[in-house]
């Protein structure tokens, strides 16, 4: 196979250690909320979808500009600016408002950033290696949340469960990203591409059906995906150990890493509809296992089939939107799709937190289980917007 161009690898390196850092202070953060500055539940759910979805609502814009000014880069040093400046806020903050704050800021950097970037994958990579392109920077980004907690763990041992010292190292891994973003990635020119510019409105009148079923089918997907903010929180009420708490990611990013490069692969062969059930059907399973359980064994289990689910589907989907897109708008494209699914993450985090509060943990993942499932009976009746070779086949 034709080897990936270094502009992907180097977006691949840039996204490893930008989510190195923010899955040190993921891994950790649910906790300093809850345990540190006694935030309930429900205050955890906002905060989480508040942020995501500001990072969604951002990537309309941010991609649409990309595709107004012919260049992505700036847009993407931006956005992966904010997010390092956002991460002192972290340890300095002293109230559950502050870590909204800061969390705003981290996600409205990722807003700016993504659009563009996954558009940028797309200019630079011909169309039969996009899923290898999208599967390979899922599973660099998914070695930094790997790495992430597993510094989160040994930081905790190391400086006794000092949670705002701890996360002050992740600084150091977010300017690091800038660095390599600044001096190693590099764009087409403006030749390379159309660079016709017009107003969001009228860019969505030109998007055709297929493009609007993959935004439903990762609006749905996203529904029966909360954050995993909760996954750490069911560690945590399974009695794991502070400090051993951020494992749950550690464990849950090995798989994805594992799996979402090789996916990307299956995908450029033809298995996009085999990609999508086997995800959901993971992620049913791995809702109906973490719901039921109080057995660490099982849980793992349950995590590991989370990992399997976002390895399977995550890359899958930013090439199914890749494609279904005239070039010319991919970045407006990327922008609207992650607008829709934020609104999704909003939504399923707000109703996760008031359903663990309301009637326990096992209910969030009920609920997820019920959305899975439904998702995944709508995508094995409705026509099939991932099978086949190409995304723009129709089934």
């Amino acid at each position: 196979m034709k080897s990936l161009p270094r502009t992907v690898w180097a977006l691949g390196l840039v996204s490893l250690f930008m989510d190195l850092s923010s899955e040190l202070v993921h891994a950790l953060l649910p906790v300093f909320m809850t345990v540190v500055l006694g935030a309930s539940m429900v205050a955890v759910g906002v905060v989480e979808g508040i942020a995501e979805a500001t990072a969604s609502i951002v990537k309309v814009f941010s991609g649409a500009l990309s595709d107004k000014l012919a260049h992505r880069k700036p847009l993407v040093a931006l956005g992966y600016g904010l997010a390092a400046l956002s991460k002192p806020l972290f340890p300095l903050a002293g109230s559950v408002a502050l870590v909204l704050g800061a969390r705003f800021m981290d996600r409205i950097g990722k807003g700016i950033r993504g659009a563009p970037r996954d558009a940028l994958i797309a200019d630079v990579t011909p169309e039969g290696q996009r899923g290898a392109a999208y599967g390979l920077r899922q599973a660099l980004d998914t070695v930094g949340a790997v790495l992430g907690p597993l510094a989160a763990i040994l930081l905790m041992l190391a400086l006794a469960s000092e949670v705002r010292t701890v996360l002050w190292f992740a600084v150091i891994p977010a300017v690091v990203s800038v660095l390599v973003l600044l001096l190693v990635v590099e764009e087409p020119g403006r030749s390379a591409r159309q660079t016709t510019a017009q107003p969001v409105s009228r860019a969505l009148r030109e998007f055709g059906r297929h493009f609007w079923l993959v935004v439903a089918l990762g609006a749905v997907m996203t529904l029966a995906r909360f954050s995993e903010a909760f996954l750490v929180l069911r560690a945590q009420d399974l009695g794991i150990a502070l400090a051993m708490v951020p494992s749950v990611l550690v464990v849950m990013n090995v798989v994805y890493t594992a799996i979402a490069y090789p996916a990307g692969i299956a995908a450029d062969h033809g298995q996009r509809k085999a990609l999508l059930v086997w995800g959901f059907a993971a992620l049913i399973a791995a809702d109906i296992v973490l719901g039921t359980t109080r057995d660490w064994f099982w849980f793992f289990g349950g995590i590991v089939l989370w990992g399997v689910h976002m390895g399977l589907t995550q890359g899958l989907l930013s090439t199914l939107v890749a494609d279904a897109a005239p070039g010319r708008l991919r970045g407006t494209a990327f922008g609207v799709f992650h607008l829709v699914s934020g609104g999704a993450l909003l939504a399923a985090s707000v109703l996760a937190g008031w359903l663990w509060g309301a009637f326990g943990a096992r209910w969030t993942f009920y609920a997820g289980a019920a959305f899975t499932a439904l998702a995944l009976a709508g995508l094995v009746l409705s026509s099939r917007p991932g099978s086949g070779g190409r995304a723009r086949q129709p089934s």
